[in-house]
């Protein structure tokens, strides 16, 4: 029999189980059409001091996760349960479920969002709980579960990827759900806390990034529009380039926007479905440069990191950046809700320049340094500045 008691022995500590559940929610807002479907998310911002993670699998099962000072509270709800406070008649928690929770983390229960209208009681038939300080997952010690079940709680199925934290079984279960291929590389990738690239989002939903995707979810989001246009130098009614280009290559480019300073964008190569296009710059000085591997990485790049031109000319943190913030001290929080409402993935100024730097340096070598044709003499000039030795 699968119960809270068996879970508790399974789960891991507080740090890594929170770490999982982040995971969880980053892969499937990148998996999902649509992320308001979600099974999994999590709110970094639940209450004071406080994180949540939350399940809902659209039937009526759902369970939280609490993070907080005092410690870390699970309440699970599986609404077939013959412990669930709608089985009763008197429509109460089972006996010893939620007794003996401590009294740091018992008002946790009694949020708004964990009864149902007109019910005070806590929708719960599963809860565990872990103070701070403590060694182990605790449980109410005295339930008597019903008899005729497997699963009497629900634990069982609720926890069931908390318990099996394994890159095959979280692929199984976002393969099962969405009933299309999640490459299991991309999925391992996540779950050891790397950064979620737009290029890793785009092998767990290829339609998601794609460009006219991007393009469509830009045009319909008018502060999304407003800072590309103007802080993010990259503005896509913008399509007209000062002169041609050609690329030693061979490749074609395709004018995709423009900057105040007179400067083009290009996407590179040909617009193979599903397949990304490096994007290129060229100012209006002759000189240019690869900025990113893909439309999706380059509106990344603009939002996240408005400095990215002083990065090419030797700038490094702290200074990178620096004047921009003086001016603009609210960016951190603009950029994290512009990637969030164009389905980027999240991005610190770290990962976006350390992107930046390593694509950059193929500029010349892979045969992206344009000219202007039947002109000579007529090359641009690399952008990035090697740093001094």
């Amino acid at each position: 029999m699968s119960t809270v008691h068996a879970i508790a022995t399974l789960l891991p500590a507080p740090v890594e189980l929170r770490a999982h559940l982040r995971a969880l929610a980053v892969l499937e807002t990148a998996i999902a059409d649509d992320p308001r479907y979600c099974y999994y998310t999590f709110d970094a911002a639940w209450g004071p001091g406080e994180e949540a993670a939350l399940m809902e699998n659209g039937s009526g099962d759902d369970f939280s996760v609490l993070f907080t000072p005092a410690g870390v509270l699970i309440r699970g709800f599986d609404h077939e349960s013959a412990m669930s406070p709608y089985g009763t008649d008197d429509e109460e928690v089972w006996p010893g479920v939620i007794d003996e929770v401590p009294a740091a983390l018992s008002p946790l229960l009694d949020e708004p969002a964990f009864c149902d209208e007109g019910i005070d009681t806590p929708r719960v038939t599963a809860c565990l709980w872990r103070e701070t300080g403590d060694t182990a997952w605790r449980t109410g010690s005295g339930i008597d579960f019903p008899p005729g079940s497997e699963d009497p709680d629900g634990s069982g199925f609720l926890f069931h990827l908390l318990v099996d934290r394994s890159p095959e079984a979280v692929q199984a279960h976002f393969e099962d759900y969405y009933e299309r291929p999640v490459p299991l590389e991309a999925v391992r990738h996540v779950l050891a806390g790397h950064p979620l690239t737009p290029a890793v989002a785009a092998a767990l939903n290829p339609t998601a990034l794609s460009d006219n995707t991007l393009l469509h979810r830009v045009a319909t989001h008018p502060e999304a529009v407003a800072y590309l246009a103007c802080d993010g130098e990259f503005d896509l009614a913008r399509t007209d380039p000062i002169e041609p280009i050609a690329l030693p290559n061979g490749l074609p480019v395709e004018p995709i926007a423009g900057c105040n300073a007179g400067g083009t964008h290009y996407l590179c190569g040909p617009a193979v479905p599903g397949g990304p296009r490096p994007v290129l710059y060229t100012d209006s000085e002759g000189q240019a440069s690869l900025i990113a591997e893909s439309l999706a990485e380059a509106l990344t790049l603009a939002i996240a990191l408005p400095s990215w031109h002083d990065a090419l000319a030797r700038f490094r943190p702290p200074a990178l950046s620096s004047d921009y913030l003086d001016d603009h001290p609210d960016h951190p929080a603009v950029r994290d809700r512009l990637l969030a409402t164009l389905r980027l993935p999240p991005a610190t100024e770290q990962e976006v320049l350390d992107r930046l730097l390593t694509i950059a340096a193929r500029t010349v070598p892979d045969g992206f340094l344009p000219h202007v044709p039947d002109e000579e003499d007529s090359a641009f000039q690399p952008m990035l500045e090697p740093l001094a030795n």
